[in-house]
């Protein structure tokens, strides 16, 4: 992974783009959540109203997850153009991941 890290302006736009195509795909995706993003803070709330967190923190110049008692904290990789954490997992996947585990369903997550 390439550790350069982004500047507080390259970060924001980023982020912020980056969570309003997930939040996108969220809805396309499933029905069985309500999803919501607001501020940097992407939302996501289930039947049983459990809540999973996605959102962008601009001090670590990150994107956090927090899902079933877990947290990833995902970088920018300039060389993939992906957000990863430091192990390699990407944001992307690992939501769905998440999300078809806590729902027992296949989800197709892609950005449009």
């Amino acid at each position: 992974m390439n550790d350069t890290r982004l500047s507080e302006t390259e970060f924001e736009p980023l982020a912020e783009a980056e969570l309003g195509r997930l939040l996108e795909a969220l809805i396309v995706a499933t029905d069985a959540i309500d999803a919501d993003l607001q501020s940097g803070v992407l939302s996501i709330q289930f039947a049983d109203e459990s809540k999973y967190v996605v959102n962008s923190h601009r001090a670590a110049r990150q994107i956090w997850l927090a899902a079933a008692r877990s947290a990833w904290h995902f970088d920018w990789d300039r060389g993939s153009e992906r957000w990863l954490t430091s192990e390699g997992a990407e944001l992307w996947a690992t939501v769905g991941d998440v999300l078809e585990r806590k729902l027992s369903v296949k989800l197709e997550l892609t950005a449009s």
